[in-house]
């Protein structure tokens, strides 16, 4: 019930389930996602960490799309942005405090 699938599937959710959702938690799946990052002397390849759910308490992860989420944005129904709409995924590996 609380995936991100569910979530992006299902946007008028009741008051009873969303409490659910939270109670239950943002899903934190170790994702598959790698960035090459070409320099002047050679390229630097990055990997998630998901260590990454430690530091930003908001962020879920779908092992389906293979992606990152805002799990507030999703679960309350946020904005129309890509992080609740599409995910993110490019930019995962550049996440910053």
């Amino acid at each position: 019930m609380n995936s991100v699938d569910f979530l992006l599937t299902n946007k008028y959710i009741i008051y009873e389930i969303r409490t659910e959702i939270k109670r239950l938690g943002r899903p934190i799946p170790d994702l598959i996602i790698s960035k090459t990052d070409i320099g002047k002397s050679r390229n630097y390849s990055r990997n998630f960490n998901s260590s990454v759910y430690d530091r930003f308490k908001w962020l879920c992860g779908c092992p389906k799309r293979n992606k990152l989420f805002c799990f507030i944005c999703l679960v309350m129904g946020g904005n129309q942005s890509a992080w609740t709409q599409e995910g993110e995924k490019d930019k995962c590996v550049d996440i910053q405090e």
